[in-house]
């Protein structure tokens, strides 16, 4: 029997944001809701949002990772459909023809909609606004620590910033990188090394280096990340882990990566929303430790 479920409410910017949770963590953000800071036209903003190449290959990634039924042979065809003109898809049609588990249909008294589960929900918000993707998060982060306080110490602004991707990169570089004959040494140089990727990119410098030049540092380069640094780092993690399926070699993907990260650094920098989160309490927290799998 399936667990039941529950419809929380969040609220972003005066948003209010159906979430639907199992208490499994594996919880349900109405996309239909979050579109309603773009516009009192949701529906149409969800599906402009899923005409999108890159959505197509991010739900791709999200769903190969997760959902072993998804059908790749018709994800293939719209992949190769999108950025036409001709181009359109619906939530109704993405679930029907793939078998995707990511993204969900909802008919109810107390919650209708389209819902997506919240890694894919929260790049949808990241495409309506940076911004407000935060306040989401934020407000997402209170009703996780609502809900049970076991989860308080886990869920707290920076952890969550931290780990938004950190599975869809990890899974990228095992499924695409590491080979049956590797040691376990060499598939720990291997996280390790892509790890440094994504820090020489958004830092300029690999874990190494930081720990030579903060010597006695209690934590890792990740650790002393700014909230707006993790946003960033998150944003590259998703995009690293397609570039790694498609099979693009390290040196494109490093040079690729820092424009990346030098371009959303530039965008978030100084923004008055992030520096008043970063104000407020609860955003200290344990990191993930740099190369190490989940």
């Amino acid at each position: 029997m399936a667990p039941k479920e529950a419809i929380e409410k969040i609220n972003a910017l005066g948003i209010e944001i159906g979430v639907a949770s199992t208490g499994s963590g594996d919880d349900y953000i109405s996309l239909t809701d979050i579109a309603r800071y773009k516009s009192d036209e949701p529906k149409m903003v969800v599906q402009n949002w899923m005409r999108n190449r890159n959505t197509i290959e991010f739900l791709g990634v999200w769903e190969s990772l997760h959902n072993p039924d998804f059908k790749g042979i018709e994800f293939d065809a719209f992949r190769e459909e999108a950025g036409l003109n001709s181009f359109t898809l619906t939530p109704t049609k993405w679930i029907s023809r793939t078998n995707a588990i990511g993204i969900r249909t909802k008919r109810g008294r107390y919650a209708s909609g389209t819902f997506a589960h919240k890694d894919i929900a929260f790049e949808f918000a990241s495409w309506i606004s940076p911004e407000f993707k935060l306040y989401v998060i934020k407000d997402y982060q209170r009703l996780k620590n609502d809900e049970n306080s076991r989860i308080s110490g886990e869920w707290n602004e920076k952890r969550l910033f931290s780990k938004i991707n950190y599975r869809i990169h990890t899974d990228a570089v095992k499924e695409n990188l590491l080979k049956p004959s590797m040691s376990r040494q060499v598939e720990g140089y291997t996280y390790a090394n892509e790890a440094d990727v994504l820090n020489v990119a958004l830092f300029g410098m690999t874990a190494k280096q930081w720990r030579e030049s903060h010597e006695g540092a209690a934590g890792n380069i990740r650790d002393e990340a700014s909230l707006h640094q993790l946003l960033v780092l998150a944003n590259l993690e998703s995009m690293n882990a397609e570039l790694i399926k498609r099979g693009i070699d390290r040196r494109q993907r490093a040079a690729y990566l820092r424009e990346m990260a030098i371009s959303q650094l530039s965008t978030l920098e100084g923004s008055p929303v992030i520096a008043k989160i970063e104000a407020d309490d609860g955003i200290a927290g344990e990191l993930p430790e740099d190369g190490a799998e989940s």
